[in-house]
């Protein structure tokens, strides 16, 4: 099942802000977060690498946590396992974000409503990268 209607992916993608966290991106090329990060990238997004190593990703300085970002951000993409999505999300609502986006296979219905009843977009068990070319 997913979770965020048609009209709260467009205002995301189109309207939620151009600072993506993406929580789990690293420098390794064959993981999903990289392919996603260079697509969002190639839409115009500043994508900012959420990753306990902290590494520079695709020219963007990368934080060990939401926290340490220095600057707002509009939208936190997760690419960490279902049982610690709840917890990002819970920092996303934290740091002021707009919006948060759990990948495909990452669901927590309550963290889903936690998150939209603090007022952000939420869409689950969706990709960014599939959905953009559909807009």
């Amino acid at each position: 099942m997913t979770y965020g209607d048609e009209a709260t992916v467009r205002r995301i993608l189109q309207g939620g802000g151009d600072t993506w966290a993406v929580v789990g991106l690293s420098n390794n090329t064959a993981r999903a977060a990289y392919g996603v990060a260079r697509v969002l990238q190639r839409a115009g997004k500043r994508v900012v690498p959420v990753h306990p190593r902290a590494e520079t990703v695709l020219g963007e300085q990368g934080y060990a946590s939401l926290a340490e970002i220095p600057f707002p951000v509009d939208v936190v993409d997760v690419f960490v396992n279902s049982g610690l999505a709840g917890e990002v999300a819970d920092q996303a609502v934290a740091v002021g974000a707009k919006a948060v986006w759990f990948q495909l296979d990452v669901v927590d219905e309550a963290a889903y409503e936690r998150t939209t009843a603090a007022g952000l977009d939420m869409v689950m068990n969706r990709c960014p990268a599939i959905e953009l070319p559909l807009l």
